[in-house]
């Protein structure tokens, strides 16, 4: 059966010169994926910008001290997860012959707020200002994975920020779960940021991908989602789900968390993998557990141990992280020292845990998340 070709296979695509219609019917044609008729309809909104931007030239000196180039409108594919948008847009990644650049957007939102931070150590008021004028004079083609807005500082900047990068002539191509109009919903001061998905609309041709299938979802289909006991048949287990995830290519992520930064040890297009002791072993709460949740929508969670009273704490974060992933439908892979029933047996908070047991046994359903 053809599976689907997700992002780590970008490389691949790199050989083909012409559209991404054309890289889309080798690939179906190679039997590396399968046909899916909402793929299909996207493919000339990512054939138009691919095709415009190779095509424009430095047209005049802008104001970032460079040739300026007449703006390309980008694109901003949203749908659910699994359908493919990340695998289309590396397509078209792959065909963009002009200087470009690829980031999840969390990272590149770090890598922003990491370039203010110095700006303002040099003491420049605007601290936007060099930042933005950085990425226009290396990239004139940005695409981005997951955009999605979970923290106020976040919010207060990327209006600013995306204005300057357009009129300095990048094209911008970015996937996300959540029509515009969802950006940064119930956040604080939204109103500020309501002009951003005002130019969202303007700058970027809005395209859902309304594919009822979710291919990520078959690629697991069969899969175990809970390895126990700790041996090494439950570490090939994680290793081989994570394969199939990421092919390898994943690196850590850091989000913002109320002007924290929190790190994810392996991170790629909405999959996220990271040892028990580095999200229950820190001392995270609620607010942390939550901004995993909505930038993954898959969570691997190596060496869960047993619990009780000589890692209290460490259960405790646990029954909390699971909390949020369950109440955000997160498809989560763990590997743990005892089945759920098994794992916190004694001492206090072990009757509490029944909840927790009870959904991590819920949440291996090879429907859990489907959909969503």
């Amino acid at each position: 059966m053809r599976g689907q070709v997700f992002p780590t296979a970008r490389a691949r695509y790199a050989r083909w010169v012409g559209q991404v219609s054309d890289a889309y019917e080798a690939a179906v044609a190679d039997d590396r994926l399968s046909r899916d008729p909402a793929q299909e309809a996207v493919l000339p909104a990512l054939d138009r910008v691919v095709e415009a931007v190779n095509a424009a030239r430095p047209a005049r000196r802008g104001f970032f001290g460079r040739g300026k180039v007449d703006p390309v409108r980008g694109l901003y594919l949203w749908g659910g997860v699994g359908r493919g948008k990340s695998m289309l847009m590396d397509m078209a990644y792959a065909l963009v012959e002009v200087p470009k650049a690829r980031r999840h957007f969390h990272a590149f939102m770090q890598q922003v707020h990491r370039g203010m931070g110095e700006a303002r150590k040099r003491g420049v008021d605007d601290a936007i200002a060099p930042v933005a004028e950085t990425l226009a004079r290396e990239v004139r083609f940005l695409a981005f994975d997951e955009m999605q807005i979970g923290d106020v500082a976040d919010a207060m900047i990327v209006g600013r920020l995306f204005q300057r990068l357009f009129d300095a002539g990048v094209t911008v191509v970015t996937t996300s779960n959540r029509v515009p109009t969802d950006l940064y919903k119930d956040g604080i001061n939204r109103e500020v940021f309501l002009p951003f998905i005002a130019m969202i609309e303007d700058r970027l041709e809005v395209v859902e991908m309304a594919s009822a299938t979710d291919h990520r979802a078959g690629m697991l289909a069969g899969a175990g989602r809970y390895f126990t006991p700790l041996d090494h048949a439950a570490r090939a287990g994680m290793d081989a789900v994570w394969q199939t995830l990421t092919g390898g290519e994943a690196e850590p992520a850091h989000l913002r968390v109320m002007g924290r930064e929190v790190e994810i040890a392996g991170f790629l297009n909405g999959a996220a993998r990271a040892p028990f002791q580095h999200l229950c072993g820190r001392a995270l709460g609620a607010a942390d557990y939550l901004a995993l949740a909505e930038a993954a929508r898959v969570l691997l969670i190596d060496g869960i141990p047993q619990l009780g009273s000589d890692n209290f704490n460490e259960a405790k974060r646990f029954v909390t992280l699971i909390d949020a992933l369950y109440e955000a439908r997160v498809r989560l892979f763990c590997s743990a020292a005892a089945k759920p029933d098994m794992l916190y047996v004694e001492g206090e908070g072990s009757f509490e845990f029944g909840r927790t047991a009870s959904r991590l046994h819920e949440m291996q359903r090879e429907d859990w998340g489907r959909g969503e």
